[in-house]
């Protein structure tokens, strides 16, 4: 096994699932699974979801969504990223939801229902602000027309509306509102075509928490499901129930005295002020550890914080921790939940000048992944 892990708590995951379909209320909870349960491992984290409460799961595309039902996961999952490549077959043949925002989409769905014998469940999505994914306001009459058209003669079923929000991690942003009011829009807009869904949806993890005039009949968690708070201006973890799931760990590959003015790793950006120990940490950027960190990102030897001394490698980076009584084989704990003075994701995210998403995620593949909390 190689000398680090990434250690994921499934029983975290359980608890703060439980926890935003508490502050969900009488809506249903998708819990987002996507890029591999953001970092945490899909089908783990998918288990612990539903354990947890989530009745919805939610990924980027089909391709996830057709691995969680080969694992034998049957609770409605949305797909919602396509292109006009994409094989919306295996999306009627495996009752995965496909969200559509524009008239092409209706017609991939249209064909792949009739290549299977059975519609596709479908998602229709509004641009309501965000300038990313959905039909703008000008298009979205023709997509209701056309969608309605398809679900009267069984060639698709609507089965939600919904769109996302841009500002939801500032809740006193004045786009919140507006964008809520355009959604209302939309669904009106919507109905006077008879396309009236089973469930509207507008709320990612930010709004989940913060924002429950936007819950509607379902809520789409993310990042809070791995218990990391989505802003500074919604919470910290701990104040919102949450707790983080994942726990980076290392070990000291090589500890070695170095004199003062020995210059570190590639370009020597980083030189001894004095006689120290050099602490050799085999993970690095092909790891996900971003370059980026150099000098800068923050780690746990022997129960101390340290800084990253000089440049990130590849597979390695240095720690000048000065007179520890460092050893070969000792842990080095990049973040956690905290519980014991590491650093955590959210350290890191300050550290390197991005968020805490990012820092899960870029956890690379060559890095195992070491559950605790298993479900039964």
């Amino acid at each position: 096994m190689p000398p680090f892990a990434a250690e994921i708590d499934l029983a975290a995951v359980r608890a703060n699932v439980a926890e935003l379909c508490r502050r969900a209320g009488d809506a249903a909870v998708m819990a987002v699974v996507k890029a591999d349960g953001y970092g945490h491992g899909m089908l783990p984290s998918a288990r612990a979801a539903l354990a947890g409460g989530a009745t919805w799961l939610g990924v980027a595309f089909l391709e996830e969504a057709v691995a969680l039902r080969a694992a034998g996961i049957d609770v409605p999952i949305l797909s919602w990223l396509s292109s006009p490549n994409t094989e919306f077959t295996s999306a009627a043949r495996d009752s995965i939801d496909v969200s559509i925002s524009a008239q092409w989409g209706l017609d991939r769905a249209a064909a792949a229902a009739r290549d299977v014998g059975r519609s596709v469940r479908v998602h229709l999505k509004a641009d309501t602000g965000l300038g990313r994914g959905g039909a703008m306001p000008e298009e979205w009459p023709a997509l209701c027309e056309r969608a309605a058209k398809l679900a009267a003669d069984s060639s698709i079923s609507i089965v939600g509306v919904w769109s996302h929000l841009a500002y939801a991690d500032a809740p006193a942003h004045p786009t919140i509102a507006h964008q809520h009011e355009r959604f209302e829009q939309a669904l009106q807009v919507a109905a006077s075509y008879g396309v009236l869904p089973i469930v509207r949806h507008l709320a990612n993890s930010a709004a989940t928490l913060a924002l429950p005039q936007t819950h509607y009949d379902l809520v789409r968690p993310g990042v809070a499901v791995y218990g990391l708070s989505p802003g500074p201006e919604v919470g910290r973890a701990a104040d919102l129930g949450l707790r983080p799931a994942m726990r980076l760990r290392g070990e000291v590959a090589l500890a070695k005295r170095a004199p003062a003015g020995q210059g570190v790793s590639y370009g020597h950006r980083y030189v001894t002020s004095r006689e120290t120990t050099l602490a050799l940490v085999p993970l690095g950027y092909a790891d996900g550890i971003p370059r980026h960190a150099t000098n800068v990102g923050p780690v746990q030897i022997g129960g101390q914080r340290y800084t990253i001394s000089g440049t990130v490698c590849m597979d390695q980076f240095v720690v000048d921790v000065g007179d520890l009584d460092v050893h070969a084989g000792d842990e080095v704990v990049l973040f956690g939940p905290g519980d014991n003075g590491e650093p955590t994701a959210d350290d890191w995210a300050a550290a390197v000048g991005t968020i805490n998403y990012e820092i899960v995620t870029r956890v690379g593949s060559r890095v195992p992944r070491e559950y605790i909390g298993e479900v039964g």
